[in-house]
């Protein structure tokens, strides 16, 4: 059955808390006490992951699966055992997810002009309003123009442009295969710098 990101509940974990009452530690020890490394690792962790989603592969009704390339390109592949194929979906909003590339670490986005590219940063271009269907199948798109434009792939596995992809055809239909379900930290727009790519890389 396939798990989708969006139908997961974003759930915060409880950190316990430290009491802030002073605990002076045995004497005649040079080395911490409990308490001083409980402190210690809790600074060294950073946040804890609040958000609850998955890591899948985006099956196009196409026969492929989509993939991200070392070279920051995107395309489809019919072989299903690369681990390029594999990607986070992060919620992000209520039905709006990031796909980011378990393997990479970047992130896929869709340009105001409709073009597909992946950045290291998570920026607004990275948001996909995730649309589910009864058969499982699920639609990806992008509102940064007036319209809806759609990730989807063509008959040859190649990344159409969004404003020619229909969400009636199997281009635009993506079927999540749940590999695992993991927690995320919630991705920042404060980390993206004011030189963030506003089109896709050149070939």
């Amino acid at each position: 059955v396939a798990a989708l990101a969006s139908s997961l509940i974003r759930q915060k974990r409880e950190v316990p808390g430290v009491s802030a009452q002073r605990r002076v530690c045995p004497r005649g020890t040079t080395s911490l006490c409990p308490k001083q490394l409980l402190i210690l690792l809790s600074k060294d962790r950073g946040p804890e992951p609040q958000l609850k989603g998955i890591v899948t592969k985006l099956f196009c009704r196409q026969d492929f699966y989509l993939q991200a390339n070392p070279d920051g390109s995107i395309q489809g592949t019919p072989e299903d055992t690369s681990s390029f194929t594999h990607f986070n979906l992060i919620p992000v909003g209520l039905h709006v997810v990031t796909i980011q590339s378990a393997k990479l670490g970047h992130y896929m986005a869709m340009n105001a002009e409709g073009l597909l590219f992946s950045s290291p940063h998570f920026a607004a271009e990275g948001r996909f309003k995730e649309c589910v269907f009864e058969n499982s199948s699920a639609l990806y798109s992008q509102r940064l123009s007036s319209r809806a434009w759609y990730l989807g792939l063509d008959k040859e596995g190649r990344v159409m442009k969004g404003n020619r992809v229909k969400k009636t055809k199997a281009a635009a239909h993506f079927v999540p295969n749940l590999l695992e379900v993991a927690m995320y930290r919630e991705p920042s727009l404060h980390s993206v710098p004011e030189t963030a790519p506003s089109s896709p890389p050149a070939p």
